[in-house]
């Protein structure tokens, strides 16, 4: 198996991917911490703390959460990457390995953007079709990639891999974000489910599956990790009708806003206590696009 060049992040993952577009400064209602974006799109205005953006209320895969005013977007990041991809296939070729190719990257599966899958699933017709389950042609694509795998064939030892990837570093950094956004994030996320007003509507959302006959599901995502809706080559029937009486639920409550407000809220606290670091990620992805544009 060869060594990859690059690091892909899935966008279900803590925290890179943000959906199309460019990253925001977004103004709004301090109080709350959500906001709508100013007239022209921008990166993250160094001493602010950025808000959270909310699109399509009825759309969660539209919102934005603080930290991703300071990180590539989706779009961003692939572009990043794949000047990457070719600073480091041109120098492999110059090194003699003309075969080289960069790893692939994995087809979408699942969640779009950051937020899109995760407070749980919110697409009533995608779920009447799977479940908890991901669109069926997606998850076929990615089983099929995961299968081929990336085997480089080219006879390219490690050492020559590791130059060519760190003369890259120099000319278009690496866009991973740093340990502190990846930090915030995954606590924001973890301390939100512990705040009043989100364990009043996981209460309300039990209440309903409850009255719906799912009488042993507390918080939201226990119905989505219920062991026997986990595996991916099957949907069955009875995930299909929890997962309909969990979106049901769901959009009644409004779980996924309520869910999002207090993780903004909590994020916008914790970037705060870290302002200095945050305008330092913030300069840091704007230097990797802009290096990445003129590469």
């Amino acid at each position: 198996m060869r060594l990859t060049a690059k690091a892909v992040v899935p966008v279900t993952a803590l925290v890179l991917a943000a959906g199309a577009g460019t990253a925001y400064h977004l103004s709004g209602d301090p109080k709350t911490g959500t906001g709508s974006a100013s007239g022209t799109q921008q990166v993250a205005v160094p001493g602010r703390v950025a808000q959270a953006y909310v699109g399509s209320s009825n759309d969660p895969a539209t919102w934005r959460l603080p930290v991703e005013a300071y990180i590539p977007t989706a779009e961003q990041a692939r572009l990043v990457t794949t000047t990457r991809d070719q600073l480091i296939d041109t120098c492999m070729s110059t090194a003699g390995y003309d075969d080289w190719e960069p790893a692939p990257e994995l087809p979408e599966l699942g969640g779009k953007t950051l937020t899109d899958w995760r407070y749980g699933i919110h697409d009533a017709r995608l779920t009447a079709e799977r479940g908890y389950h991901p669109a069926e042609a997606e998850q076929k694509a990615y089983d099929e990639a995961m299968e081929a795998g990336a085997v480089d064939e080219s006879g390219a030892d490690d050492a020559t891999l590791r130059g060519c990837v760190a003369k890259a570093d120099g000319k278009v950094p690496d866009p991973q974000p740093p340990a502190v956004v990846q930090e915030i994030s995954g606590a924001a996320f973890e301390k939100s489910q512990k705040t009043p007003e989100v364990t009043a509507v996981f209460a309300k959302w039990s209440s309903c599956m409850k009255d719906k006959g799912y009488a042993s599901y507390k918080q939201p995502l226990d119905a989505s990790d219920d062991p026997r809706f986990t595996n991916p080559d099957k949907v069955t029937a009875q995930e299909i009708a929890t997962a309909r009486a969990d979106i049901s639920c769901r959009d009644k409550y409004g779980v996924a806003r309520t869910w999002f407000d207090a993780e903004s809220k909590i994020q916008r606290t914790e970037i705060a206590k870290h302002m200095d670091e945050f305008d330092d990620v913030a300069a840091a992805t704007r230097e990797a696009i802009t290096k990445a544009k003129a590469a």
